[in-house]
């Protein structure tokens, strides 16, 4: 890292010309702005000079990924470790039932009566064998930290009610399992109902690509009761049985490394995270270095709130001594000196404010050929949000031409869906780098300012022909992006009034940016399903015609030529505004 003047005076380029080629980058800095060594060589050979880095030895061993940790290890050295399971599923399928159901039936006689505190995970012992459980909130946790590249999970149990069947969300979960690589088990929850079906659910979830072992598939499925504590055995036992396929190993000897599941700020204790630790062994009074955070372990607790003296591969445990709260996904490491891991943290906190004067951009259309040419694209991953179950149908076929007739790259599917388009949508894209289609559907408020934020390219097509020739045209570099939409208003319709002119107004309040009489196009959405798309006819507060109505009040609107507006529908206000393409 250096600032902008000091590398002007070693370079002999003057600042401002430093200055202007950061703001060609996206980057709008001051001369005493601190740059990073890939920045500053972009500007050098822009200059056409020749840079060359070099890293101090401190930096040497600072880990980036816990996988290269792991392949490095003298094969010698390895000992097999416990499993790491997540737990996911639609909502009400009986995931917090499981989980408990299982520690209850696993926790020691002399526990019973102790203190517990929800740490983020917890470990049992199955046959002296241990088990690590993550307890997240579900695919959303999962696919942020996949999305900061912390991969800590190594098997999915996938819980699916046998009295309800595959779910919105269960097919979430799915996408995220497969875009993660993970090996799946699922289970069958509610077994003890009189309504309980496990056949067909074993049939949907075949429709959704997961054959389970019963119809000839690679996926295990077991039949459990959580609240009956029916085959929770079963369960583990094939857990286990998948660990062992994986063969999962590390050095408990090495110096640990291992990944923060969550941390917070606690009034009393400061600086708290829940660490898995993925190798070597962690101990208090080590020195740590966790992402832009450094620190000396005071206290380690383990899931049931006893003080631990150390902590083995795959063990989560409790931490108190860190600096500040790291994020979920920083990797912890162990380091010798601690004035060493202080000045590494400062280091990575200067060049996180750096890239965060940058915009974040996921992957997009207008760029694809450029990357294809690089070698950076082999596969187009798309998420698909269609209206009905028909239209992503026909997509797909017409996608599966689309790969046929060309070989450069392939468009690939990750996860598919009717209705709006989510936040979970997004996440998945930010992970798995993908483009969000959405065939007459439209990503709710929510969704649509987190994939503006991190930069998530969201194409809408209500003609299939013209979704095909799109991707078809950035396959081969001819897309050439006229205009773009600008969304500047939502609105609810609380209610509708017909008109003698038998016009239909619609009652509504506005519940983000503002409706603008003028300029602006309107979507009317069902479930959020594009149902028309339109100009704006009249706009009025009470009997008052008005130019703009803002976020907070309600007003009265009539949709040019539609007056099939119901109550509950969601308006979307729009304009279209013309991009030059910037190389």
């Amino acid at each position: 890292m250096m600032t902008v003047r000091e590398f002007s005076e070693a370079t002999g380029i003057g600042a401002a010309e430093i200055l202007k080629a950061l703001m060609k980058g996206g980057v709008l800095a001051t001369i005493n702005q601190q740059i990073d060594y890939d920045t500053a060589a972009v500007i050098a050979a822009d200059f056409s000079l020749e840079t060359t880095e070099l890293v101090p030895e401190k930096m040497a061993d600072i880990v980036e990924s816990i996988d290269d940790v792991l392949k490095a290890q003298n094969p010698e050295d390895l000992k097999a470790r416990p499993p790491v399971v997540t737990i996911m599923g639609h909502v009400d399928h009986g995931k917090t039932k499981l989980l408990d159901a299982i520690r209850s039936a696993r926790v020691a006689e002399g526990e019973a009566g102790g203190i517990t505190q929800h740490i983020g995970a917890y470990q049992i012992e199955v046959n002296h064998r241990k088990i690590s459980f993550l307890d997240t909130p579900g695919h959303e946790a999962f696919t942020a930290m996949r999305a900061r590249g912390a991969q800590v999970t190594e098997i999915v149990v996938l819980v699916v009610a046998a009295d309800d069947g595959v779910m919105p969300q269960t097919q979430e979960a799915i996408a995220h399992v497969k875009a993660a690589g993970v090996p799946m088990i699922v289970a069958i929850n509610k077994i003890d109902l009189a309504t309980a079906n496990p056949d067909r659910i074993k049939q949907q979830l075949a429709a959704h690509d997961v054959i389970v072992e019963d119809y000839g598939g690679t996926v295990p499925a077991v039949e459990v009761s959580a609240r009956q504590k029916l085959n929770i055995d079963g369960l583990l036992e094939m857990i286990l049985l998948v660990a062992d396929l994986e063969d999962l190993k590390a050095n408990p000897e090495a110096k640990a490394v291992g990944t923060i599941v969550e941390a917070e700020l606690d009034k009393n204790r400061g600086a708290v995270a829940t660490v898995l630790v993925q190798n070597g062994t962690l101990r208090p009074e080590d020195n740590v270095l966790v992402g832009t955070v450094a620190g000396k372990i005071k206290i380690m607790f383990g899931d049931s709130g006893k003080r631990l003296r150390f902590a083995e591969p795959s063990t989560p445990v409790e931490i108190l001594g860190l600096e500040s709260v790291p994020q979920a996904g920083d990797i912890l490491q162990v380091m010798e000196d601690l004035q060493v891991a202080r000045e590494i943290a400062l280091q990575r906190q200067r060049q996180q404010r750096l890239e965060a004067m940058a915009a974040t951009r996921g992957p997009r259309l207008d760029d694809l050929f450029s990357r294809i040419q690089q070698g950076q694209v082999k596969d187009l991953n798309l998420i698909l949000k269609a209206d009905v179950q028909g239209s992503l149908g026909a997509i797909e076929h017409q996608l599966t031409q689309l790969n046929a007739g060309q070989t450069a790259v392939q468009t690939k599917i990750i996860h598919k869906g009717t209705g709006a388009i989510t936040e979970g949508d997004v996440n998945l894209a930010l992970a798995s780098h993908a483009i969000i289609i959405g065939f007459n559907a439209r990503p709710d408020p929510a969704a649509r300012r987190h994939a503006e934020h991190q930069g998530i390219d969201i194409r809408f097509y209500n003609i299939i022909y013209q979704l095909t020739d799109d991707l078809k045209k950035a396959m081969v570099g001819m897309l050439d992006p006229e205009y773009r939409e600008v969304t500047e208003g939502y609105a609810d319709v609380r209610n509708t009034f017909r008109l003698p002119s038998r016009e239909i107004v619609a009652g509504l309040y506005v519940t983000d940016g503002k409706i603008t009489r003028t300029g602006q196009s309107v979507r009317v959405l069902r479930n959020g399903a594009v149902i028309h798309d339109g100009r704006i006819s009249s706009l009025k507060r009470f009997k008052d015609d008005v130019r703009e109505v803002t976020a907070g009040y309600e007003c009265g609107l009539v949709v040019e030529g539609f007056t099939d507006v119901e109550v509950g529908d969601n308006m979307e206000f729009y304009r279209k505004e013309r991009v030059e393409q910037t190389v």
